[in-house]
């Protein structure tokens, strides 16, 4: 069975950093792309970035471009994503998900999903 963990979301000044990291277990590792979409209050969830262990695609969302960053421990099965600079309109969960072999913006198309955490940046 598929398993996602997200660690390290908490409250951080504008300006300020965080890093997330998403545990996986159950999958097969570089057959799955693996994605943070994160949900505001009262907004839809949005993919934020997403990485392809298959062919190595990275897909960052415009809004965070330059800002974040994605990347991958295939020996521990993680995903992480580094965030910088962040805005209070970031305040949101933050959800670990994965679908199989190729990123994907369409959340119909996600296998599994992490509980989610989260991230609160202050004004």
């Amino acid at each position: 069975e598929m398993q996602l963990v997200e660690s390290g979301g908490g409250l951080v000044q504008a300006g300020g950093s965080l890093r997330l990291s998403c545990a996986t277990s159950g999958l097969t590792f570089n057959h799955y792309a693996v994605a943070w979409i994160r949900q505001a209050p009262g907004k839809e969830r949005e993919v934020v970035s997403c990485f392809s262990e298959s062919d190595g695609t990275r897909y960052y969302a415009p809004s965070v471009k330059g800002r974040f960053t994605i990347s991958s421990d295939s020996s521990k099965m993680t995903v992480d994503l580094q965030m910088t600079s962040l805005k209070p309109e970031e305040t949101a969960v933050y959800y670990c998900a994965a679908n199989a072999v190729v990123c994907t913006l369409q959340l119909s198309e996600v296998d599994g999903w992490g509980r989610g955490n989260q991230v609160t940046v202050s004004s």
